[in-house]
């Protein structure tokens, strides 16, 4: 028999059929190999992104951490110095609160209340607290003859500020109405002084509390540009601004708010009482100048919010300014606020600056009676 001689078309056959048997292979082993390298990359992209993201939030935690023992050491520091300095001129540093504290949600929230009658509430500006309004002889006048509240707004005099809370001024009317709800205070007349009157004018807009009537007191009314506010507004920046803070000596903290009220004063001198009485020591803290920072930088917006309810205010307005106020321009904020708010009664003082309840008390008393007398 002859050997077995397979023809040409036969091997081709064959070697088609080796070659694609190859390919199939081939490509199943590479298909293979690169859904396994997809599934080690996706498993170790997900482990890097989990260990950066624990990474952040550590990393956040604990500049938290750093930001709040730094305050906390700042505000000791700040306590240390004033009571080293007090005892060496022989000074009393340690100072009792003038008033009594009405607890609101868990914050103590500090008032001063005088008289009796109808109900009078006072609202600090910004940088002072309730006290100044004691200083300057109003508190005591007008208990003669009506109930006088005073208020430490959060974050001034002995009214705490936490942090869990924005403290627009919105939320520090609602604050004021739940003070006034507790003490059982029907239809009072709201006297504010500088950033009073915003708080003042977000609860009678809000319309939650029958009012007799508002006095506005050196009042910014509408949005602008104050170069102080812009100077202070960093030190609003949460993390920053308590850094900015803490790196301030006490000293210097002191030094640089009896020159703020140097100008708040202008161009009347700083009276010699508001000098030897007011406390310094508090307004120069680091809780109250996170206040002042963070009010002066909520400014231009809460008003913004506020200034198109003016007009449909329908009760007592009485409205006082300085027309030498260096502060607040009369101009650009009582007049317009004046001619917006229908039936408002409006008094420029001449000659005077932005602390017109010491240099024109006289002038804000007769304004608040006048308003009492109409209802």
């Amino acid at each position: 028999m002859f050997p077995f001689d397979p023809s040409r078309q036969s091997r081709r056959r064959a070697s088609r059929s080796l070659t694609r048997t190859t390919r199939q292979m081939t490509g199943q082993l590479t298909r293979s190999l690169e859904s396994a390298a997809k599934s080690v990359t996706k498993a170790a992209t997900k482990a890097v992104t989990r260990s950066t993201e624990k990474a952040i939030r550590e990393t956040r935690k604990a500049t938290v951490r750093s930001v709040k023992r730094t305050v906390r050491d700042t505000e000791k520091a700040v306590a240390s110095a004033f009571t080293a300095q007090g005892a060496k001129r022989g000074a009393k540093v340690a100072r009792k609160p003038l008033g009594q504290f009405v607890t609101v949600d868990g914050l103590p929230v500090h008032i001063i209340v005088r008289g009796h009658g109808r109900p009078v509430v006072l609202v600090h500006g910004n940088g002072t607290m309730a006290e100044d309004f004691a200083i300057c002889g109003l508190i005591d006048r007008l208990a003669a003859r009506y109930r006088v509240i005073a208020i430490d707004r959060p974050g001034f005099g002995y009214t705490g500020r936490p942090r869990h809370r924005i403290w627009t001024a919105q939320a520090q009317a609602v604050l004021l109405h739940r003070v006034l709800e507790q003490l059982g205070v029907e239809r009072p007349l709201i006297v504010g002084h500088s950033w009073g009157t915003i708080v003042a004018l977000a609860l009678a807009a809000d319309g939650r509390r029958p009012l007799r009537g508002l006095v506005l007191v050196s009042g910014s009314y509408f949005p602008g540009h104050r170069t102080d506010a812009a100077l202070i507004a960093p030190l609003a920046v949460p993390g920053l601004g308590d850094a900015m803070r803490a790196m301030v000596p006490a000293k210097v903290s002191a030094s640089l708010t009896g020159q703020s009220f140097r100008q708040v004063f202008w161009p009347q001198p700083v009276p010699a009482r508001f000098t030897a009485r007011f406390p310094i020591e508090i307004a120069a803290a680091a809780t109250q100048l996170r206040a002042v920072s963070e009010d002066a930088a909520s400014m231009n917006a809460a008003v913004t919010g506020l200034q198109r309810r003016y007009a449909g205010l329908t009760l007592p307005v009485s409205i006082l300014a300085g027309d030498a106020d260096a502060i607040v321009k009369a101009g650009e904020h009582s007049v317009p606020l004046h001619t917006t708010i229908p039936g408002s009664t409006l008094r420029l003082l001449p000659g005077l600056g932005h602390m017109i309840h010491y240099g024109a008390r006289l002038k804000v008393e007769r304004a608040i009676d006048d308003l009492i007398k109409l209802r």
